[in-house]
């Protein structure tokens, strides 16, 4: 069995509690984390229980500390951005981060498809570590997307939202698509509902703020909705 994650935003307690309630195989985390320490630090009490995978959300590149204590933590190799990684007996694909403007904010084409190409017009001022802007290593580049195009999958985590919901993707339901998945989970948005895309082939899941759901989309922990949506197909 697989838990998500809605996006922590520091509050990990309901995470640890599910994980000791259910004892899940896996959890997987859906961005947005706002570490005050490493992540390894935050999940101690359920690292022998479970194992932990993420991606990254929007905010975990706001500031210095928030992105070395998850990109620099000891569980850093669990992320899922741009692969797809067995787990418990799953295909899960993952894509973290946000669509924007300045890099790619569908259905515009995309403005620079790489990190190579932002950082060609990056001024030495605007590079951070000698790289691209901190805030664009948590925007979503064409190279990451079109990584996972041909692949194959059962489930899609994403921080942003396909189609089915209102400020959602359609480029996201294409991606469910060529990957053949039957589920999407995400965050971002803080609402927890369930609804379908491609003429309800494929299920997707939006996971509350710190609320953690199951594989099937049954909420064990309903989390901090900004939208509380009881679970219904459209």
């Amino acid at each position: 069995m697989i838990l998500f994650g809605g996006d922590p935003h520091g509050d990990f307690s309901p995470v640890i509690r599910a994980v000791k309630i259910y004892s899940p195989q896996a959890v997987v985390l859906l961005g947005d984390f706002d570490l005050a320490r490493s992540l390894e630090e935050e999940l101690a009490a359920i690292l022998d229980k479970t194992e932990v995978w993420f991606i990254h959300g929007n905010h975990d590149a706001d500031q210095d500390c928030w992105y070395d204590h998850l990109f620099s933590s000891k569980l850093a190799h669990r992320n899922l951005h741009g692969r797809v990684v067995e787990i418990a007996g799953q295909r899960v694909a993952g894509l973290g981060g946000v669509f924007r403007a300045k890099i790619w904010r569908p259905p515009a084409v995309p403005r620079f498809p790489s990190h190579h190409d932002l950082l060609s017009i990056c001024g030495k001022g605007e590079r951070w570590r000698g790289g691209i802007p901190r805030k664009h290593h948590a925007s979503i580049f064409w190279q990451h997307y079109t990584a996972l195009w041909n692949q194959q999958a059962d489930i899609l985590v994403t921080h942003e939202a396909p189609s089915c919901h209102r400020y959602g993707f359609k480029e996201l339901d294409d991606l469910a698509e060529a990957l053949g998945v039957k589920a999407v989970f995400h965050g971002h948005h803080h609402e927890q509902y369930t609804k379908t895309i491609s003429d309800g082939k494929i299920l997707v899941h939006g996971v509350a703020k710190a609320g953690v759901s199951d594989q099937a989309g049954n909420v064990l922990i309903p989390g901090k909705s900004d939208t509380y949506k009881m679970r219904i197909k459209s």
